[in-house]
């Protein structure tokens, strides 16, 4: 009888361990930019095409490797970065399996090119599969060169689980960002299709935030700094009134590695309680240096999330030192006077002594003793008013009837004889400034004005889409909104939709874009809220059709410029909403899917008044 159990092959091995290091093109970015990092380079280049589906390149100026380490870095469970498992506890690189070389050549095709700065010639190496193609010498600068050309070839079913460029641009772009903001000791070059996309020269943390997100990112930033025996903090947090709604500017490093915790995040919460908006979340780039027998990274397969010996007394601090730079810099609420300036002692009279002011007053002065010359006020007073009467003299009594009483009689005929009082009666009211009530036939319709206005804006902006065709109102002065620079690419993308609801793009700069027309419906007030909540919608799950992309972008306007809760409105706005609603396709739902209005009939209320 033959065993069943069997040793797998080397390349079944490699593609297996490839569906858990290698997801997308962006993992393999990853792997490949932390490596150059740990070479000690202080130049990488990243070249993308086709969203690292066709290529994904990565050069870089560090140490190089021999001909030796060159073959051997595509073995399973090869790495120069560990020896033993206490090394696991005492990490000074970041990729320390040893599998992501070996899974990358399986799945992909794979050429190395790497040379020692004190050697002449270097090694240059091709695998397909997993299969060795060729290994030669090759003239090459120092350091190494590692491109990965048709990721997925030979697993189709992978590759057609990708997303569309668009996405996995996105996640590369990611990846990109947290290794640079983790380095700005390094220069970090990306291109994407022959065209640089970034350009980071080596800069301190601050510089190299504004540099990657553009926009008003340095004004908004509020430094924090802490250092204790148990954790040294340093880094950025945004002020209140830039929060969003979006997660995508939140970066938490340990000892230069990116992080997630759900846990630190509450910290960073609770520091802003009280300070944002319901719904916002603040941005933050904080970067946490730990003694390394403390943590264990090795508890999650993509080593981004971090266990702590003590993470209470980390959260503590992380909340404490974040209050304190908020209150340091003026940004939470504090009891304070202002002074004037003006008011303030001049420099050269600091010194000198208040001059006693000298009051003189007349001590025999009695103002109830009455003058001998001048009779007392009590009668002079008296005297004047005995006579009042004759204040009227020349006045005529005829001429006070005819002016007085002739006018009482002409006012009270024309309010009160003349006009006829009708009564008006009101078919729509507002309930606590919320719901609209109508009364029907069969009893009474009450509307949630939000969700009805929600509807009504929904189909108008997908009905302008659709068609091609949206009404604009043109601006005496171009609007120019600053964006950082993720939020300008995703703007680019959903242009021609955006044209069709009726925005008029004057021009994009790297760090703003200017609109000469906006919708027809849209206030200009609104417009920059409207396009941030429109691109935080879509900053983390882009669609991937022009339908789907039309219909988020409708969701997203119609949330944004629906009249709020707690709006008070005129009988003919009220009105409008009413007959606007019922002319709607779908009047029922709104486009989340939550009712607009239900009905009470008459029935209901016997019953209501029988129990």
């Amino acid at each position: 009888m033959s065993a069943k159990i069997k040793l797998l092959p080397d390349h079944v091995a490699n593609q297996i361990a490839a569906g858990e290091v290698v997801q997308r093109p962006a993992s393999v970015v990853k792997e490949l930019i932390e490596n150059a990092v740990d070479a000690k380079a202080t130049e990488i280049k990243l070249i993308i095409k086709e969203a690292g589906k066709t290529l994904i390149q990565v050069i870089d100026n560090g140490s190089g490797m021999n001909v030796i380490d060159a073959r051997m870095c595509f073995d399973r469970h090869a790495t120069s970065k560990i020896k033993n498992a206490e090394d696991l506890f005492d990490l000074h690189t970041k990729g320390f399996r040893g599998e992501a070389l070996a899974s990358i050549a399986a799945i992909a095709h794979v050429e190395l090119k790497t040379k020692l700065e004190a050697e002449e010639l270097g090694t240059h190496i091709i695998i397909e599969g997993s299969k060795f193609v060729s290994q030669d010498v090759v003239v090459s600068p120092k350091g190494t060169s590692f491109s990965v050309k048709n990721l997925f070839y030979n697993i189709p079913a992978r590759r057609n689980f990708l997303k569309s460029d668009t996405v996995e641009f996105r996640h590369i772009i990611d990846e990109f960002q947290r290794v640079a903001l983790a380095h700005p000791n390094i220069h970090f070059i990306m291109y994407h299709n022959g065209e640089e996309y970034a350009n980071l020269p080596i800069s301190n943390y601050r510089q190299r935030i504004v540099n990657l997100f553009a926009g008003k990112t340095n004004e908004k930033l509020v430094p924090v700094t802490e250092n204790t025996d148990i954790v040294a903090i340093h880094g950025f947090v945004s002020k209140p009134e830039f929060a969003k709604k979006n997660k995508g500017e939140q970066f938490l490093f340990v000892n230069d590695r990116y992080i997630k915790s759900g846990y630190l995040h509450h910290a960073i919460m609770n520091a802003y309680d009280g300070l944002l908006k319901e719904g916002t979340q603040p941005s933050y780039f904080l970067y946490f240096d730990v003694p390394k027998h403390t943590i264990d990274i090795n508890i999650h397969p993509t080593k981004t999330e971090i266990k702590f010996d003590d993470e209470q007394s980390i959260y503590a601090i992380l909340r404490a030192s974040i209050k304190h730079s908020l209150g340091q810099f003026n940004v939470s609420p504090v009891l304070d006077f202002e002074r004037d300036s003006n008011l303030d002692t001049p420099y050269d009279y600091s010194k000198k002594e208040a001059d006693i002011p000298v009051v003189e007053f007349d001590a025999t002065f009695n103002p109830f003793k009455q003058s001998e010359n001048k009779p007392a006020r009590q009668v002079y007073q008296k005297k004047e008013t005995a006579n009042w009467e004759s204040l009227y003299v020349g006045l005529t009594d005829e001429f006070q009837s005819k002016s007085n009483h002739y006018e009482a009689d002409e006012v009270a005929t024309s309010l009160f004889d003349d006009v006829e009082v009708e009564s008006v009666v009101q078919k729509n009211y507002q309930l606590q400034k919320k719901y609209i009530v109508s009364p029907i036939k069969s009893g009474l319709l009450i509307i949630d004005q939000r969700k009805a206005h929600q509807r009504i804006l929904y189909e108008q902006f997908l009905t302008n889409m659709t068609i091609l065709k949206g009404n604009s109102q043109q601006l005496l002065f171009p609007l120019s909104i600053i964006m950082s620079t993720r939020e300008l690419e995703i703007l680019m993308e959903l242009k021609v939709q955006l044209e069709h609801t009726g925005f008029v793009f004057d021009k994009f700069t790297k760090e703003t874009v200017i609109f000469s027309g906006i919708p027809a419906n849209v206030q200009e007030g609104k417009v920059p809220s409207l396009l941030d909540d429109l691109v935080s919608d879509l900053q983390q799950d882009f669609p991937q059709n022009s339908f789907s992309q039309n219909d988020s972008i409708a969701k997203s306007m119609a949330n944004s410029l629906a009249i709020k809760t707690g709006t008070y409105l005129t009988q003919l706005e009220i009105d409008n909403i009413v007959n606007a609603l019922f002319a709607c396709k779908d009047p029922n739902i709104s486009p989340f899917h939550k009712p607009t209005f239900i009905t009470l009939t008459v029935d209901d209320l016997d019953k209501r008044f029988s129990l």
